[in-house]
């Protein structure tokens, strides 16, 4: 008989997106995103961090100092565009994001010049910023479906 407990598609994906959010050296922010085709399969993983080749150590992590530059915010590429870039197919037409974090306005804008087609999203703790408004407003123009993850409260343990 098969097993009936097994864990969803969404349950399955979301939780890549989340092991792969471990691996950000943020110290604020963790954020994983996994991008999957129309027959499920995983295509791309990504996490929030340093561009490849920039030493994590000698970049700077602060939320805010006396200039941007001294910040992350300049530096950092965020998990979708990781995701995006380390895609292993040609094309992401048609495909899902599953993401920790809602995307903010930039990386909105890969995301529908890549054609995928569905989001799905853990949180949205920037809901009210006007980054995510235009996210959300280009998402609605591009017909790309935004969902919040649904989560059925599973508890996984992985001892690694």
């Amino acid at each position: 008989m098969k097993r009936s407990d097994y864990i969803s598609w969404d349950e399955y994906f979301m939780g890549i997106a989340l092991l792969s959010a471990q691996r950000s050296k943020d110290s604020n922010t963790q954020v994983g995103a996994c991008i999957v085709n129309s027959d499920n399969k995983i295509v791309s993983v990504g996490y929030n961090g340093m561009p490849t080749g920039c030493a994590d150590d000698e970049m700077p992590w602060e939320r805010s100092a006396d200039s941007a530059l001294d910040t992350k915010y300049p530096f950092v590429c965020h998990a979708e565009l990781n995701a995006i870039l380390n895609s292993n197919i040609p094309t992401l037409a048609g495909s899902t994001l599953y993401v920790t974090l809602f995307p903010c306005n930039e990386c909105a804008k890969a995301i529908i010049q890549c054609g995928i087609k569905r989001v799905v999203y853990m949180e949205n703790k920037y809901a009210d910023t006007d980054g995510v408004r235009a996210s959300e407003i280009m998402f609605r123009k591009c017909g790309i479906t935004a969902e919040l993850y649904q989560s059925t409260g599973r508890e996984l343990t992985i001892n690694l």
